[in-house]
């Protein structure tokens, strides 16, 4: 049970209980919980999704919803999101992009990613049908907590220390069982067979962030494990908009 107030702790602006400090092994074991916060996450916003298609019209809830859909975590993942592509973007030397990516300032190509990650999000919603919407809140938030859990476990921390350096020093093999049964099963028990597409595309996506964040700085961080969780929810919607535009789910 601490593990999981830890990775609530870490992971989401949600009380995990009052003066609760989790010790390093608990972080170093948090990332086993990264798809229960997930499934968590993804059952609010899609009660929320579900509650706004009732009362607003279409486009309207789909704006919301891109911002709200932050609210759990107050934006924290999309700050790595900014930082990361602030650094990698940057056409520097590894120690150079680090020294960028640890600086608080955004800059121009963070603000750039962050209003792609408006436009792509907003507009995934927007063409979505609405009684899909409440399931891709909930695969989104699942898919992007997994992919968390991809990149630590075939990744290792770029930096000499950090406090990112907890969680990338243990492999989350249980972790990963768990995030695989969650995303693929869930997946296909309610969109059986094709929406297998969708955990499969993140899991491959997880594995080519693992091997470009490596040839950029060797490694992951902090920042960059915000950046996966960000893009694999951006890739989900994505996804599920392509299939339901092909009518196969």
């Amino acid at each position: 049970m601490r593990i999981l107030r830890a990775a609530l702790s870490m992971l989401t602006s949600l009380p995990a209980g009052k003066n609760f400090v989790p010790t390093d092994d608990e972080i170093r074991r948090t990332p086993f919980c990264f798809p229960l916060i997930g499934l968590v996450i993804g059952l609010i916003l899609g009660l929320i999704g579900m509650g706004m298609l009732r009362i607003l019209p279409h486009f309207a809830a789909a704006a919301l919803l891109t911002f709200l859909s932050e609210l759990p975590t107050r934006a924290f993942h999309l700050d790595g999101l900014a930082d990361t592509a602030d650094g990698f973007l940057s056409s520097r030397p590894r120690e150079r992009i680090l020294e960028i990516m640890h600086d608080s300032r955004i800059g121009t190509m963070g603000v750039l990613a962050i209003a792609a990650w408006c436009l792509i999000k907003f507009s995934a919603f927007a063409v979505l049908p609405e009684n899909l919407i409440p399931a891709a809140l909930f695969f989104m938030s699942l898919n992007g907590r997994c992919a968390m859990v991809y990149h630590l476990m075939f990744s290792r921390y770029a930096r000499p220390e950090g406090l990112g350096r907890l969680v990338f020093e243990r492999k989350p093999a249980a972790g990963l069982i768990l995030s695989l049964l969650c995303s693929f099963g869930l997946m296909f028990v309610l969109f059986p067979p094709v929406g297998l597409t969708v955990p499969a595309a993140v899991l491959v996506f997880g594995i080519l962030w693992n091997l470009y964040t490596r040839h950029k700085i060797g490694g992951g961080t902090g920042d960059t494990l915000g950046a996966a969780e960000e893009l694999s929810e951006v890739l989900t919607l994505l996804m599920l908009a392509g299939l339901a535009a092909k009518n196969v789910i």
